[in-house]
């Protein structure tokens, strides 16, 4: 593991490997991606651990469902939407969970999911999600992706009610599609 002391010796920059699974099954239909888990998610095995981030009551919120509690309820959840969850980046150099020091990326391979499943569009969970798809991702899936606003405590310039608005109008525009097809 290599690690880098930076300042006053009291940040560390990591080589970290993605150490869960992704969360997908045959009938998945949209595949949400984020960058890399934050220190908080890889403490607890699982995606957007973090009590801040917006992500699980978002979903909640899009689905008129409750806001899921364990991971398998999340998973459930996730399944039950036909939506797939799981994020670019399978390693690399970061400083805690600075998606902005993210450095030396080996890119998830995200064909195990579009061979598998029915993928009809793939989303960013923001814009480090977004350019990182575009730089190590796009040409080896040969699909194209669409950036939403991040659920990240950090993106405070979207409430929880605006990000609910302008994921439902790209999300729900995909179910439309589905259901015209059907």
């Amino acid at each position: 593991m290599l690690r880098e002391k930076t300042g006053a010796g009291k940040t560390e920059r990591l080589r970290v490997q993605h150490s869960f699974e992704p969360v997908y099954d045959e009938h998945s239909e949209i595949l949400i991606l984020g960058s890399f888990p934050s220190v908080k998610s890889r403490e607890i095995q699982f995606y957007y651990g973090h009590p801040q981030n917006r992500f699980w009551k978002l979903i909640a919120a899009l689905t008129e469902e409750d806001v899921p509690q364990t991971i398998p309820e999340k998973k459930e959840l996730l399944y039950r939407h036909h939506i797939a969850l799981w994020d670019v980046v399978q390693s690399c150099e970061i400083i805690g969970s600075s998606d902005s020091s993210i450095r030396d990326v080996t890119p998830t391979d995200l064909n195990r999911i579009l061979r598998t499943s029915p993928i009809r569009k793939i989303f960013a969970n923001g814009d480090k999600a977004f350019q990182l798809y575009r730089k190590y991702c796009q040409e080896t899936t040969g699909r194209t992706i669409e950036r939403l606003p991040s659920t990240s405590p950090a993106n405070a310039a979207f409430s929880l009610e605006k990000l609910t608005e302008l994921w439902r109008e790209r999300l729900f525009a995909v179910e439309e599609d589905r259901k015209d097809s059907l």
